[in-house]
C-alpha cells in the first residue's frame, strides 16, 4: 500500500504485488475509499439498521489494469473486503492480486496448477479460504435457500448479527444469481428489509462517488428484488475473533 493520497482514495502500486509477472501491468492506481458514504437511506424508516464499521476501498473489473470482465467478480469483492482488513490493522499487508489469490488457492492444494493464470470464477468458498490465508482471519459460511421466505428471514438477520458483532464486509453469491457483490450493510423496516451492496462489475475510467452511486454501482437494494429461485452464500469475515 502507498502513501494515502486523501482522505477519499488510495494509491495502489500493484508492480509490488505479483503484476511483475506478466500477468497484470504495473501501474499505479488510486482506488476510492468507502463509496457508500453520503448515499441517500432507503425510503422507509428502520426498524433496525446495520453496517460495516471501519474503511476500505472499492475495487472492480479493471482497477488494476487486467480486464477480468466476465470471471473476476469474485477476485474484487475478495479485495475490497481484504481492504478493509488492510485499513483496520496496524500492519498493513495490500489486497492480495489476482495473479496472488490464484496462487494462494494452488499453493493451498483447492486449486490445480493450471488455475494460476486462468479465467475461472472463484465463489464465497474460495474467498474464505483467501482471506484465512493472508490475513488468518476465519470466514463463516451461510447457505441460504431460495425464495422470499428465506432471504428476509436466514440471511438478514444472519447480516444484522454480523455487522453488530465483526462490522466487516460480507460477500454475498449465489447459483442463478451468480454474480458475486459485496454486502456493506442491512435495512429492515416495516415493509420489508433492503441490502447495501457494492458492485464489482463498473469497468472504465475512474469515476467519482457520487457518480458510482448515481448509476447504482453502491446502491440500497430491495431483498425481494434478489432473484428468488436462486440459493445465495454469504461469506463472513469472523474479525471479532481475532480482535479487530
Amino acid at each position: 500500500m502507498d502513501e494515502k493520497v486523501g482522505a477519499s482514495e488510495e494509491r495502489i502500486d500493484w508492480g509490488g504485488s505479483g503484476a511483475e509477472e506478466g500477468k497484470t501491468a504495473h501501474q499505479i492506481q488510486s482506488l476510492l475509499k468507502n463509496i457508500h458514504s453520503g448515499l441517500p437511506n432507503p425510503p422507509s424508516d428502520p426498524v433496525k439498521c446495520s453496517q460495516i464499521k471501519g474503511d476500505y476501498l472499492y475495487f472492480h473489473y479493471g482497477c488494476d489494469g487486467c480486464d477480468d470482465r466476465g470471471w473476476g467478480c469474485g477476485y474484487r469483492t475478495i479485495q475490497t473486503m481484504a481492504s478493509w482488513l488492510c485499513l483496520s490493522r496496524t500492519q498493513r499487508r495490500p489486497a492480495p492480486s489476482l495473479p496472488e489469490i490464484q496462487q494462494a488457492l494452488v499453493t493451498m492444494g483447492d486449486k490445480p496448477g493450471s488455475f494460476s493464470g486462468s479465467r475461472e470464477w472463484i465463489g464465497t468458498f474460495e474467498a474464505s479460504l483467501v482471506l484465512d490465508y493472508f490475513y488468518d482471519v476465519p470466514c463463516k459460511l451461510v447457505h441460504v435457500r431460495g425464495g422470499g421466505v428465506e432471504l428476509e428471514k436466514v440471511a438478514v438477520e444472519e447480516l444484522h448479527q454480523h455487522f453488530e458483532k465483526h462490522g466487516s464486509p460480507v460477500m454475498m453469491g449465489g447459483d442463478r444469481d451468480n454474480s458475486s457483490k459485496g454486502i456493506l450493510g442491512v435495512w429492515t423496516g416495516e415493509k420489508g428489509s433492503y441490502l447495501l451492496v457494492v458492485d464489482p462489475h463498473y469497468y472504465g475510467c475512474e469515476l467519482e462517488r457520487s457518480e458510482l452511486q448515481r448509476r447504482g454501482w453502491v446502491a440500497w437494494k430491495r431483498v425481494s428484488s434478489l432473484d428468488q429461485s436462486s440459493f445465495y452464500n454469504l461469506c463472513m469475515p469472523q474479525t471479532a475473533t481475532k480482535g479487530i
